[in-house]
């Protein structure tokens, strides 16, 4: 196949097209390089069914050519990251609402199956654990901007929904519940690379709250093999599927776990969120998938234990120093 993925300079987006381009596609990538790295795509810049074009999916006529030469579409390209979020809200809220607009309307266009890449984050403050995706969504006040990404991405929903009920778009959500991995930036928040890098340096690790907010951190490899096998699967048409790993961690114990792998020295040091992030911010304590769907529909099982995704981030990190 022809394989267009927009944010595919991103984390997610860059091992995505090693996988694709490993299976004998053809991979065209599309990123503006506002988060992602050119540096993530080393191991696929010389591979001749790999192309890269540096644009905002946002530039309608550009796409519009993308979209037409290709068979597929992994739509990844967000704004992500609590801090990005917190510190450029306007740039989260136009980047994936008006970006998915143009996008999902090109896949529309041209009858393009397409996955759009979602995220746990919009199942907001709901208590229920673990969450299945036909769960009410609970969110903050708009007063908290981390809300603005997960109404952003909602929308982006709700809209991939109404292309496929209303014109038969074969459109495919993915709730991404905290991937992880190598390559993955800690510059917009993410705690296990911030983790990492403060460890192997001997700095304190900085935790925000109590550290008893517990997440499930999914190996990146995992969540694009899922990925893989997603888009072969008919009965995936239609459907907002949760992707991720039951093994939950609390923020303390990932701390501890980095500090002991990474045989460092560093000790934690605990911040309120106004001091983290200069304002009031809202978070929830647990966040579970329930992966009961996408079990049925692919056979789907993650194969790396949170011990062995830290192990590679962090001997991906020393090699680094």
């Amino acid at each position: 196949m022809n394989i267009l993925i927009t944010g595919g300079a991103g984390f997610i987006g860059s091992h995505l097209s090693e996988k694709m381009l490993a299976a004998g596609h053809a991979v065209t990538a599309i990123d503006d390089l506002s988060t992602g790295s050119l540096n993530n795509l080393v191991a696929v810049r010389s591979n001749p069914k790999f192309r890269f074009v540096r644009e905002t999916v946002r530039n309608e006529t550009t796409m519009a050519s993308l979209v037409d030469h290709c068979d597929v579409i992994y739509h990844l390209a967000a704004a992500v990251g609590v801090q990005l979020i917190v510190d450029r809200p306007v740039h989260t809220i136009e980047t994936n609402i008006h970006g998915s607009e143009v996008v999902l309307n090109l896949a529309n266009k041209f009858n393009r199956k397409i996955v759009v890449a979602s995220t746990s984050e919009v199942y907001g403050k709901n208590t229920k654990v673990p969450f299945s995706e036909d769960d009410d969504t609970t969110l903050g006040s708009t007063r908290f901007t981390r809300w603005s990404y997960a109404c952003s991405k909602m929308v982006d929903e709700f809209l991939a929904l109404a292309y496929h009920d209303q014109f038969g778009l074969p459109a495919i959500i993915c709730r991404f519940f905290n991937t992880v991995g190598v390559r993955q930036t800690g510059e917009y928040g993410m705690v296990v690379p911030r983790f990492v890098r403060r460890a192997l340096r001997g700095q304190e690790l900085e935790i925000y709250g109590s550290g008893n907010q517990s997440r499930c951190f999914c190996n990146v490899l995992d969540v694009v093999d899922a990925l893989a096998r997603l888009i072969e699967c008919d009965g995936a048409i239609g459907q907002v599927i949760n992707v991720g790993t039951t093994e939950a961690c609390s923020v303390n114990q990932l701390a501890d776990r980095i500090i002991n792998l990474s045989g460092s020295k560093s000790s934690k040091l605990y911040l309120t969120y106004e001091e983290a992030y200069g304002r009031p911010f809202d978070d929830m304590l647990v966040r579970v998938p329930d992966l009961t769907k996408i079990q049925s529909l692919i056979g789907y099982k993650p194969t790396y234990t949170l011990e062995d995704t830290l192990r590679q981030v962090v001997e991906y990190e020393r090699s680094r120093l």
